[in-house]
């Protein structure tokens, strides 16, 4: 029995996606039990948000009684903020289950997670213990909320992976960037485990449309820098749709006024795959170092054409997407003009997808790492 923990976020995306695939993968591939105990920050008042993180975690019991109810030896846990922290993890040892932290982003030392700053802009200030300039940048739009994710930060997150008996990183990028950030790794075991598609083996997926319609799958947020898609495709005159919900989303639709955009908010996987179905290439603007980049995974997947800003893990896609400079809408409609359609770059995508996210490639990645803390178990 596998317990997976996870925070879900007040506004959903791709983590909240991979968190799934990860449990379907431990029950379909691994053909382990999975328990999922999740808590949501939309559900969460600040006040007690801002307790929890301050006090490393709120309610630990709840982690260990679901420990001792499902007999898990494992607990795999996702985010942790701002309701779970150290104290989870402590709890969850403590009634004798082996830890594993995924880290799906920066926040074992960034307060928005992502490495962007207030201004939008790529920020590696905050190294260590040191969540200082975080603060006076006020990252978060909040004073009270970012000293708040600052000072939770550099109290508990030593903490945090001092309970953990493994880790689990994206990426190999998203490794050198939290070394490079100095984040509080110790001496804990890192292993580089990329995220899954599932129902990516054994299907051919159709050809893109020559006149299809550019397709951005984000959290509407700064850092995705959906603008960027929008310009883009005005100057090559291909039509947008934007699936995906955030708080960006009102000023990006004042930007696309008399635009041919379409907004068709958060959709489930089902509803997703039906429209990469009529698209023509996938564009993923993203200005952050992101750790993995599962929206331009997912449409390769799909066999579309997909056109990315190299930055972070989604260079190591190179081989399967074409890579752009961020913040850069000329380049980035010449790119799209030249993908959209194109059958060979599709088939290429799907290809590396098959390569990197493959259930058949991930399963034996994961199993390795878990069964590295059984053997651990067995042998105390």
């Amino acid at each position: 029995m596998i317990l997976f923990l996870h925070n879900r976020y007040r506004t959903q995306g791709g983590e909240e996606r991979a968190v799934a695939a990860f449990a379907w993968l431990v029950r379909e591939h691994l053909g382990e039990s999975v328990e999922l105990l999740e808590r949501d920050s939309r559900q969460l008042a600040p006040i007690r948000a801002a307790r929890g993180l301050l006090r490393g975690g709120s309610e630990p019991q709840e982690v260990a009684a679901a420990v001792h109810r499902s007999g898990a030896r494992i607990v795999h846990a996702h985010n942790l903020n701002p309701s779970f922290g150290p104290r989870a993890l402590g709890a969850a040892r403590a009634a004798g289950a082996k830890v594993l932290l995924h880290l799906h982003n920066y926040r074992l030392v960034c307060a928005v997670g992502t490495c962007v700053n207030s201004r939008s802009e790529d920020c590696t200030r905050c190294r260590g213990r040191d969540t200082r300039p975080g603060v006076r940048l006020n990252c978060r739009g909040s004073r009270t909320e970012t000293a708040v994710y600052a000072a939770a930060l550099a109290r508990h997150n030593a903490a945090l992976v001092a309970h953990a008996d493994a880790i689990v990183v994206p990426s190999q990028a998203a490794l050198d960037r939290l070394r490079e950030l100095r984040a509080p790794l110790g001496a804990t075991p890192v292993h580089v485990v990329g995220h899954v598609v599932p129902g990516l083996e054994g299907s051919s997926p159709p050809a893109p449309s020559n006149a299809g319609f550019a397709l951005v799958v984000a959290r509407l947020a700064p850092e995705k820098a959906v603008e960027v898609a929008i310009d883009a495709c005005a100057r090559a005159r291909v039509p947008l749709v934007i699936a995906g919900d955030g708080p960006e989303r009102a000023r990006l639709a004042a930007r696309s006024s008399g635009r041919d955009v379409r907004f068709a908010g958060r959709l489930d996987p089902e509803e997703l795959a039906r429209l990469r179905a009529g698209a023509g290439v996938a564009v993923v603007t993203t200005r952050a170092h992101e750790t993995f980049g599962l929206a331009a995974l997912e449409a390769m997947a799909a066999g579309l054409p997909t056109v990315a800003t190299a930055r972070g893990a989604l260079t190591e896609l190179a081989d399967g997407a074409q890579l752009v400079p961020p913040n850069d809408p000329e380049l980035l409609a010449h790119a799209i003009e030249g993908a959209r359609g194109d059958a060979e770059a599709g088939r290429r995508a799907h290809a590396a997808a098959l390569r990197l996210a493959a259930p058949s490639a991930v399963a034996p990645k994961l199993a390795a790492v878990y069964a590295s803390l059984w053997t651990n178990a067995d042998a105390g």
